[in-house]
């Protein structure tokens, strides 16, 4: 059966090409800013609401019960972000897609001149969302499914996702990231590696994640799985293009996979701003907490503090955004400062 219907018109291969190459002016634009500036951040995680429609069992970022952030208080939050000079913004949650005025924050964002991005869990998505998403100026999209049916880990599952991948093949501008998983909970780890086939086929980027359990910690791949991961990578092409193959993390992941630790500079808390639902900055997903400050009193001094502050959880991390923010910065100057939380 077609997805096509009146109201969401097959997007044509010249709207693609064009939408690709304005987000790789702005990409260009932007990387040129950030090596010869190190007091903005590159990526900021906003969340606008952190219930979510699954419960994924090793997910320790959602509730059930949690409404939506007022959409005047996401707009004031944006603002801050440009204010600190960011190149994107990403949404997550929770399942950002719950919120109700997801469309109006997104194009918020690209008014600001900021890149825009969503992670979602793919549920919502249908030819007429997918098309308000192209209108809204969203920039990229990333789905992280793992597995083929759906278990008692994880409805995140390709069985449930792959219509939803056709329409977005059919109907999405932006571009598109399936990042499969193995790790902690994965019971089947042939499923990660069919998951990309079929992303590649879609024409999609394609990302493989090493994830750590409900506690944030990093549990070694086994034997099998670390085979399946080889393969994986071989076959995976490119990351989600606002951030491009120039920061490409395939060592920091080999390293992950053999529960070895990584020796690397994390610039959360300056290249990288995890912001929650209450408007607090935290180092990251994982970190939350830390800094803890909210983002209408964040800095540039701040921005320039945490730029130079070592992370101890940085050997063992498996937040693989903050390293790909993090990695064009690895030729400047040891991090030298002790404090880790702003003052």
């Amino acid at each position: 059966m077609s997805s096509r219907t009146p109201q969401t018109p097959v997007v044509t291969t010249q709207q693609r090409v064009r939408a690709d190459l304005d987000r790789r002016r702005r990409w260009i634009t932007n990387v040129g800013r950030g090596l010869l500036d190190t007091t903005h951040p590159i990526l900021v995680h906003l969340i606008p609401v952190r219930r979510c429609n699954l419960a994924c069992r090793y997910c320790n970022e959602y509730d059930k019960i949690s409404a939506p952030v007022p959409a005047d208080v996401m707009k004031r939050r944006i603002d801050e972000v440009a204010r600190l000079g960011s190149f994107s913004v990403g949404f997550s949650g929770g399942e950002p897609m719950l919120h109700p005025t997801l469309d109006g924050l997104i194009r918020h964002v690209r008014d600001r001149g900021m890149m825009a991005g969503l992670i979602t869990n793919g549920y919502r998505l249908n030819p007429r969302r997918i098309d308000a998403l192209n209108s809204a100026g969203l920039d990229y999209l990333q789905i992280s499914i793992d597995n083929i049916d759906p278990d008692e880990t994880s409805s995140k599952s390709l069985r449930v996702l792959d219509r939803r991948l056709e329409w977005l093949r059919t109907h999405a501008t932006f571009d598109v990231n399936i990042n499969s998983v193995l790790g902690a909970g994965v019971r089947n780890s042939e499923d990660a590696y069919a998951i990309t086939v079929r992303a590649r086929e879609l024409g999609f980027s394609t990302s493989v994640g090493i994830i750590h359990d409900n506690t944030g910690a990093l549990r070694p791949l086994s034997a099998a799985d670390q085979e399946v991961y080889r393969r994986i990578r071989r076959l995976s092409g490119g990351i989600p293009a606002f951030l491009g193959n120039a920061f490409n993390s395939g060592a920091f992941q080999d390293n992950l996979a053999a529960g070895r630790p990584n020796a690397w500079r994390c610039r959360a808390g300056a290249r990288y701003l995890y912001v929650d639902e209450d408007g607090i900055v935290s180092y990251c997903p994982q970190q939350r907490g830390k800094s803890g400050i909210p983002i209408d009193q964040y800095t540039k001094d701040m921005v320039r503090q945490q730029f130079r502050t070592p992370k101890p959880c940085a050997p063992l991390c498996t937040v693989t955004c903050v390293h790909r923010v993090s990695a064009p910065d690895r030729w400047r100057g040891a991090q030298t400062s002790t404090n880790h939380v702003p003052s």
